[in-house]
């Protein structure tokens, strides 16, 4: 025991005399009047901040030689020289400047001389937590059917009971009868209720919940809900969940209605005024397989906390499911008469995600077979950008995280060569562009919720395949939506640098605030990348829709609770989340037979920072070099 208190002690002095608070500190000076720059728009930075282990990046839209990160008080911690490079979508030429190894916790703003200064930017592990908690707000806040209520930077957002008599049965049953459509999330910008699009919101919010839960199951949520005994991430789902179940055709066929809706489109005005009829549309079979998806995966997540409530979803899911295979052509709905959101798909990729979920909650291999056949018949078994339209992915990342035996060997390592494949695509578009945009220079309605929807991809692949850049591609998308762009303002309400004041969302037009109502992502410039315009009549750029939120909470729920959404941290040994000199004592007592074990969880396994499955003097180079700042970053598990 004395040897090895010894071995901790004597590594830590010196390592402490060696190792700089923060590498590159005070190369060019020890203080700066931060008084005396001006802020830029130019310096495009995440307005809200960064992880203290993560990386740290952002964009200078100008010339220059030289940056400086400084506390307020106008401290140097880091100094460095950026990185130019041309950005075709923004026709710019940018330069990137590169901080990761800045690591304390603190408030600090980037100068560049000859440019000016950032906004007030913070690092800290839970930077994060507060966005998404904004962002699930806007989930509570799109309740249909119910009042609302919430105080968010010290205005309240609110509406009456709305929509209380959801729905009509004419396109149905050909009777002017009412059944039950209540509850269920507004979608977008208008007030109507789409399975279709349901699906992808559901089926994202469902993964963030089977990768994160131990990230976010804790968190309390603005919702009146918050004090019983299920999670409030889950009772937020099941006010979605409760309005599928009332989607399915009162016959008991397991058709399921396209939507629930309006004729046509209401005006900017809060939705206990809009009063006209709204009807159940006819089935589509896109929206009947959507279904079953959400039920099945809502079937898993809810039977910890209420066995009865997951039972329903599967019997729905599963009487759904057999009214499919008897019925197995593509069927799109009769959506005549009516004007709001088409939502038009048609059903392969639907049908293949429903089988994933169905054999994953139930372990029937009828499920497992069904799925099988479906996905060889995909060529392209990954996208990198996929949307309501697209859910394939989904059905092949359950079926890629399943723990359930059975799988076909050959075509589970075709999907995940084709996952990993994804993954690097997108962390090569992320790099190449000048804001880390990880859909580089692609642009279309609503393409800033598949920048947020792209870290499924990225954090499924590093689920599977560890790997840091799947991460820092991951920080990189969620950078670019807080303020890394062209316009260096936030695209989400409420939240960070300058965000949209006037999205096309018709509770934020029609209340008497002038702030819009917060936590909700807005779609995004297209075609072009300095198309978007903050314009509430411009519902092509400027709309908000739930999809895009879900896709904005996934990407935020694996960084909400902690410093990343690494299982560990490979050279933290002792298990207390920093990689310090402590491990670099441990690691050489090891080596030296001083020290038998590692104290932290999975503490062998973590000691293996080149990756190549041993533990040996090549692990404790690369330490010392990270120590020493050598090297920036050391793999994630």
């Amino acid at each position: 025991m004395k040897a090895v208190s010894w071995i901790l002690c004597a590594a830590t002095v010196a390592l402490l005399l060696i190792v700089p608070a923060f590498p590159g500190a005070g190369v060019y000076a020890e203080s700066i009047q931060p008084g005396n720059y001006q802020f830029d728009t130019r310096i495009r930075i995440n307005s809200l901040g960064f992880i203290p282990d993560q990386v740290k990046k952002a964009t200078i839209a100008g010339s220059c030689s030289e940056f400086y990160i400084v506390r307020e008080n106008g401290e140097v911690v880091y100094s460095g020289k950026p990185t130019s490079m041309n950005n075709a979508d923004t026709g710019e030429q940018v330069n990137i400047v590169d901080f990761t190894p800045v690591s304390q916790e603190g408030s600090y703003l980037l100068i560049v001389p000859g440019i000016g200064k950032s906004t007030v930017f913070k690092i800290a592990k839970d930077i994060y937590l507060e966005p998404y908690k904004a962002s699930m707000l806007a989930m509570y806040l799109a309740r249909c059917g119910t009042a609302v209520s919430a105080t968010y930077n010290g205005k309240t957002y609110a509406h009456g009971a709305c929509h209380t008599r959801d729905a009509f049965l004419d396109s149905i049953t050909g009777q002017h009868t009412v059944k039950d459509g209540l509850k269920g999330w507004h979608d977008a910008g208008d007030y109507n209720k789409y399975v279709v699009n349901a699906g992808i919101t559901v089926g994202s919010m469902l993964f963030a919940w089977e990768q994160f839960k131990d990230k976010i199951e804790n968190i309390q949520l603005t919702m009146p809900e918050n004090t019983n005994s299920m999670p409030d991430f889950l009772d937020e789902i099941k006010y979605e969940t409760d309005w599928l179940l009332t989607m399915q055709y009162p016959d008991g066929s397991g058709k399921v209605s396209h939507k629930l809706t309006t004729k046509n489109f209401g005006g900017f005005i809060l939705p206990e005024q809009e009063t006209a009829d709204r009807f159940f549309t006819p089935w589509g079979s896109p929206a009947t397989a959507d279904f079953v998806a959400m039920l099945a995966m809502a079937s898993r997540a809810f039977r910890p906390y209420d066995a009865a409530y997951a039972d329903k979803c599967l019997n729905a899911a599963k009487i759904s499911y057999a009214f499919l295979k008897a019925n197995p052509n593509n069927t799109n709905p009769n959506q005549s008469g009516y004007s709001t959101g088409g939502y038009d798909t048609t059903d392969p990729d639907d049908r293949l995600w429903a089988a994933a979920e169905m054999w994953e909650t139930t372990g029937d291999s009828s499920y497992l077979s069904d799925f099988e056949a479906r996905a060889e018949t995909f060529t392209k078994k990954i996208d990198v950008d996929f949307d309501w339209d697209n859910v394939k992915n989904l059905g092949m990342f359950t079926y890629l995280l399943s723990n359930r035996t059975g799988k076909n060997q050959t075509l589970y390592n075709s999907i995940k060569s084709a996952l990993l494949s994804a993954a690097d695509s997108i962390v090569s578009t992320a790099d190449s562009h000048g804001y880390g945009r990880t859909l580089g220079t692609t642009y279309y309605w609503g393409c800033n919720g598949t920048v947020a929807r792209q870290t499924m991809v990225l954090q499924i692949a590093n689920k599977l395949s560890p790997k840091a850049d799947y991460i820092d591609a991951s920080l990189d998308a969620i950078g670019f939506l807080l303020g890394r762009n062209y316009y260096d303002r936030s695209f989400i309400t409420g939240v960070g640098l300058n965000p949209p004041k006037s999205p096309h969302h018709r509770p934020s037009g029609g209340d008497s605030l002038a702030e819009p109502w917060p936590g909700y992502l807005i779609g995004g410039g297209w075609p072009g990348a300095k198309d978007w315009v903050d314009n509430q009549e411009d519902y092509r750029t400027n709309e908000v829709a739930i999809n895009w939120n879900a896709a904005l909470i996934y990407a935020l729920a694996g960084f909400a609770g902690g410093t990343s959404t690494a299982e560990g941290i490979y050279g933290d040994v002792n298990g207390d989340s920093v990689v310090d000199s402590i491990d670099y004592a441990l690691l050489k007592g090891f080596l030296i037979g001083q020290v038998s074990t590692f104290p932290g969880k999975d503490g062998l396994k973590l000691a293996d920072v080149y990756l190549d499955s041993n533990v040996d003097a090549m692990d404790l180079a690369i330490l010392k070099k990270y120590l020493l700042g050598q090297i920036e970053r050391l793999p994630v598990k």
